[in-house]
């Protein structure tokens, strides 16, 4: 076929979904043209005598079928669509001639103007697709893509919605939904719980800030990064639910309905939480109510301040030859059985009015009391400050020092790695 980059396309998207697809060659360029067509739900087949690791396994699980021989004519037959990449020119023109008479679209890996039909760069974001053709040039186009597909998860190109979201294959981050889910109605929109992370913005997730970009209503928890908001639109409808210790301003049934009631609307919701949405977040309820009621949802793991909080103050919640492990609890309540070994470190979310009573309960279980012990004030904020002693001290050091909520409190002999340790107290 004679054809060259200066004839005008007519670009567009192809469902392949269940239709037959050939691709001739099996090496790096024919492996990847493979996978992205089975990524696509294509019926695929690949002829080759030598395949790569990919193919043979994706064979081998049923993926897509590989005939071991070299190309024959006929092996187009009944293709919607077909990609030649051997390598070798005569093999090559001999699969774009068999095209050319059976009428099927072909891509050549060879030579991109003798091919009926051409890949652009593409990235996914979401639910909108980026596809960038660059005159030829496949390091111009990838470049293209990705600071366009960037600009979308970060924000700064937004794309509202025009039409009610359709319903779509979930992702594997999608949350599973129950065993007798309800059927979504028409129209339906779709929930993530999204955990903000520790309090920097720069922890935010690349998911995260995608799914900021997009959201018609962002409903906030207290501890909340609120500078992500940053990545959302002007006209975004942001609902603070945020708790305090004691003061429950809206209840957590009455979040669970408002999240379903928006999303049955229509709209596109963004649960923002401090941390990650299944530590301490209550996202495993939320999750339930959604799924009870058909709407779509996805959970978005965030950076916990478990970890996160102690890192920043320079503990590591495990360390060769101090801790083999952790717990994680809430200090709100009775503690329940945790190990006492000194190399098992322990930390509490929150709970720092019964910091005294948690740490004589410690002791009164075993715990040494010269065990060091820190609390982390407010995280990555402003107020950010340490606070180090033992189980025996740190309750009189914490109140005299005037901490305040948000505070984490770790105890175990990783407290010695902080910057101003210097011996018990």
């Amino acid at each position: 076929m004679d054809s060259s980059t200066t004839d005008p396309a007519y670009p567009l998207m192809l469902r392949v979904a269940g239709r037959r697809c050939v691709v001739v060659g099996a090496g790096p360029v024919g492996t990847r043209r493979a996978l992205a067509l089975v990524r696509a739900g294509a019926d695929v087949t690949v002829v080759a005598p030598v395949a790569s690791a990919d193919v043979t396994g994706a064979a081998a699980r049923g993926e897509l079928r590989w005939e071991q021989r070299p190309y024959a004519t006929g092996d187009l037959d009944g293709a919607w669509l077909a990609h030649t990449a051997t390598g070798v020119p005569a093999i090559d023109e001999a699969v774009a001639a068999d095209a050319e008479d059976a009428r099927v679209w072909l891509g050549r890996a060879d030579d991109r103007t003798l091919s009926s039909l051409w890949v652009p760069a593409a990235a996914r974001v979401d639910d909108v697709t980026v596809t960038v053709s660059a005159g030829g040039d496949p390091r111009r186009a990838m470049e293209l893509r990705d600071k366009v597909a960037h600009a979308l998860r970060d924000g700064t190109i937004s794309a509202p919605r025009h039409r009610a979201a359709r319903s779509t294959t979930p992702s594997p981050l999608s949350a599973a939904p129950p065993a007798t889910p309800v059927p979504a109605p028409p129209g339906v929109g779709e929930v993530a719980l999204v955990g903000g992370g520790p309090g920097d913005a720069g922890l935010l997730t690349l998911r995260a800030a995608e799914l900021l970009a997009r959201a018609d209503v962002v409903v906030l928890d207290r501890l909340a990064p609120r500078a992500a908001l940053e990545h959302a639109r002007d006209d975004v409808e942001v609902i603070d639910v945020g708790k305090t210790a004691g003061t429950h301003p809206v209840p957590q049934e009455d979040i669970n309905a408002l999240l379903v009631a928006r999303a049955l609307d229509g709209a596109r919701v963004v649960r923002l939480k401090g941390g990650d949405p299944y530590v301490f977040g209550r996202g495993g309820e939320e999750l339930d109510a959604c799924a009870a009621a058909g709407v779509p949802v996805e959970v978005v793991p965030g950076v916990t301040s478990a970890i996160a909080v102690l890192a920043a103050a320079g503990i590591p919640v495990t360390h060769r030859g101090l801790s083999r492990g952790f717990t994680v609890l809430t200090g709100h309540d009775d503690l329940g059985t945790v190990p006492d070994a000194p190399d098992h470190t322990l930390v509490l979310l929150m709970g720092l009015g019964r910091l005294r009573t948690t740490a004589a309960e410690l002791v009164a279980r075993g715990r040494d009391p010269h065990t060091p012990a820190a609390v982390l004030e407010d995280g990555y904020g402003p107020r950010a400050r340490t606070t180090l002693g033992t189980l025996a001290t740190i309750g009189e050091i914490a109140n005299a020092a005037g901490v305040r909520a948000p505070a984490i409190t770790v105890v175990g002999d990783v407290v010695t790695r902080a910057p101003g340790w210097a011996g018990p107290a």
